[in-house]
């Protein structure tokens, strides 16, 4: 017998978002479990976003979150990035290789459920999120 594992992949970024925008999208999309993909997830400007209370606001409505650095790109790609000594064609690239050597797993093989790749961009264009979810498409 077969185990087939049904997993509807969604992405989201808090910029620009208000509390009740963000929980009422992932309400919207019927997500069940959060993956923060985030280097840095305790910032001061990550407002509902710091790690502890966006978890404990995400358990409120039953959605379960997880914070996965084997998502994250490392510090030294994000601050050439960041810097512009890299392009984003060159950051995609080197994120990529990233993936797949360290070939991350995002579900425990029992859930069915619909999962979201959570960082800070608004747009998920020039966020590594969009990677990763494109990883496991």
């Amino acid at each position: 017998m077969k185990l087939v594992i049904s997993v509807i992949i969604y992405t989201i970024g808090y910029t620009k978002k208000t509390l009740r925008d963000f929980i009422e999208q992932l309400k919207h999309n019927h997500v069940k479990k959060v993956i923060d993909v985030r280097l840095n997830n305790t910032s001061q400007l990550a407002g509902f976003s710091k790690k502890e209370d966006l978890k404990y606001i995400l358990e409120l409505v039953g959605i379960e979150y997880e914070h996965n650095l084997d998502l994250a790109p490392t510090v030294s790609i994000l601050k050439a990035y960041k810097e512009k000594r890299i392009t984003w064609e060159e950051y995609e690239k080197l994120f990529r290789e990233i993936l797949e050597k360290r070939r991350p797993k995002i579900y425990n093989g029992k859930e069915n459920a619909n999962i979201c790749f959570l960082c800070t961009e608004d747009k998920a264009t020039n966020c590594h999120r969009r990677l990763v979810a494109e990883y496991y498409y």
